[in-house]
């Protein structure tokens, strides 16, 4: 246990919150058994907070085709390229969950490339790791190699936008050092 902060920015007490930032909390700690750090880190901004979970809901709770699991694979995979601790250990847990694969996450957060995934997946992961680093060089033979494992023009969206968006996360965790509650390492196991 440590007594560090969990951002270098001010975090509000759960009950200063607007109502629904609040009953959005308390439902996800319900659910979860805590309160994950980025809730808290987020809400001292209530119009950024309420704007990032309407986008990150709308990438990683619509229907699509891609599972559950596998955006969170995208998530892990991605935000370990961009050395983001809080979303790799945070996503980490939720993929264990989501795949019922103890091992997955630890394989995709330290080199995706030797992980035990489909040919598919490798496919998407490295799509997603050049839009995460050189998404100027994305062409039309990117798309060729996805439509070939098939995914179709919105899966590839869905891939791209999700990377993107926890681009943003990555940095904006980083900027802040909001710090991953130590209940994920745990969690799937």
């Amino acid at each position: 246990m440590t007594d560090r902060p969990i951002s270098r920015f001010p975090v509000p007490s759960l009950a200063s919150l607007p109502q629904d930032i609040r009953a959005r909390i308390e439902a996800v700690a319900e659910k979860a058994g805590f309160v994950p750090n980025i809730f808290l880190a987020l809400a001292h901004r209530p119009d950024e907070f309420r704007a990032f979970f309407a986008y990150h809901d709308a990438l990683m709770e619509r229907d699509s085709g891609l599972s559950v699991g596998e955006r969170e694979m995208i998530v892990v995979a991605t935000s370990a390229a961009n050395e983001c601790q809080y979303c790799v250990v945070a996503h980490g847990a939720i993929v264990r969950i989501r795949t019922k694969n103890r091992i997955l996450a630890d394989q995709l957060a330290t080199n995706w490339r030797k992980a035990d995934i489909t040919a598919r997946q490798r496919a998407m992961l490295a799509f997603a790791l050049k839009v995460s680093a050189r998404a100027q060089e994305v062409d039309e033979d990117d798309y060729a190699a996805l439509h070939a494992h098939g995914f179709s023009d919105e899966d590839i969206w869905d891939i791209g936008a999700i990377t993107a968006f926890f681009g943003l996360s990555n940095r904006l965790v980083n900027m802040a050092s909001i710090r991953a509650n130590e209940e994920f390492f745990a969690i799937g196991r």
